[in-house]
């Protein structure tokens, strides 16, 4: 029990410092390229919060844990539309195109349901 805690502990913090270390160096490399602030923002920072569940992900994959995989991106998911977006539309207000409400919503939603069947085997 004690053995596990610490491995938990430790793997808790090689992430905090190894998900640092990838941002900052990536947006150094960008800003060393002249990328612009939003596209570090929207690729390099995202990649590096995306990093630890890619590796979860894909050993969990490996090890025929599939109810965990399924479980992390949908969670993750919901998580960053409800809770993320949830609060960003408390700070300011959002601005919704028509083209997102009456398009883009229901082909989410579409492919929601795709891959519920996928999941169970239909």
């Amino acid at each position: 029990m004690i053995f596990s805690s610490i491995l938990l502990f430790l793997g808790l913090v090689v992430l905090i410092f190894g998900a640092n270390f990838l941002v900052e160096g990536a947006s150094a490399l960008a800003k060393k390229f002249n990328v612009s602030d939003l596209a570090i923002g929207l690729t390099i920072v995202a990649f590096g919060t995306s990093a630890p569940e890619l590796v979860v992900n894909s050993f969990a994959s490996l090890q025929d844990y599939d109810d965990i995989v399924f479980g992390n991106v949908i969670g993750s998911n919901n998580f960053n539309l409800f809770i993320i977006l949830g609060i960003t539309g408390l700070i300011t207000p959002l601005a919704v195109q028509s083209s997102t409400a009456w398009r883009e919503i229901p082909l989410s939603l579409l492919a929601v349901v795709i891959l519920f069947m996928f999941v169970n085997y239909w």
